[in-house]
């Protein structure tokens, strides 16, 4: 396949993913964000490898633009290698999410390829911030791709990114956890602040 052959297609998929995407899904995630901020609860964006940069991301954003307090546990390289060190990688998101005190006001929020699963094992630090969520009564939310493993199944909420090509499903769950990111960030019942370069016209 050519360069440019492999731009074309790769741009209709992306299109073809957006045309997919369930928008009904969006609006709940979108819903039970601005209650989880209106009862003054926190969020806790969770995510391993590009899911963990776009957790870190997304933090940012709803602290600046939707007035919400979050966190990511990867924004803190020291607390959370020493809690590896300490308790081992599989709690380490368990036992961050411990030290935070989360609870029933609370969620977590994943941005994972596979949504973690036991077995096979991948992510299973995500599966056991999970199910401490599950424990304490916070809710669960999600962008997750393939068949959206145990953040799927457990989520009060969670969009998965529609699958049209197997061979490229990494970049494509990766982007659209940003689009879909910055569509609820900037969305009527979050948004709160202005941007920069959008307030200066």
């Amino acid at each position: 396949m050519s360069a440019s052959s492999h731009a074309h297609r790769y741009l209709e998929e992306v299109q073809a993913i957006a045309a997919a995407i369930d928008a009904d899904r969006v609006e709940r995630i979108a819903a039970l964000l601005a209650a989880i901020r209106d009862d003054g609860g926190r969020l806790f964006f969770l995510g391993v490898g590009g899911g963990a940069a776009q957790a870190s991301h997304a933090a940012a954003d709803f602290r600046t633009i939707a007035g919400m307090e979050c966190y990511a546990p990867t924004d803190n390289v020291a607390e959370l290698t020493a809690r590896i060190n300490d308790h081992g990688w599989d709690s380490s998101y368990a036992q961050w999410l411990r030290g935070s005190r989360l609870g029933p006001r609370d969620a977590v929020f994943v941005f994972s390829v596979g949504g973690g699963s036991v077995e096979p094992r991948v992510s299973v630090n995500l599966v056991a911030g999970l199910e401490l969520a599950r424990e304490v009564g916070a809710r669960i939310l999600g962008v997750v791709g393939r068949d959206g493993g145990v953040t799927a199944r457990m989520a009060d909420a969670c969009l998965i990114v529609p699958l049209v090509n197997l061979g490229a499903v990494t970049p494509h769950t990766e982007e659209f956890q940003a689009v879909l990111s910055h569509l609820l960030v900037t969305h009527p019942r979050l948004r709160r602040n202005e941007m920069k370069w959008e307030s200066e016209r």
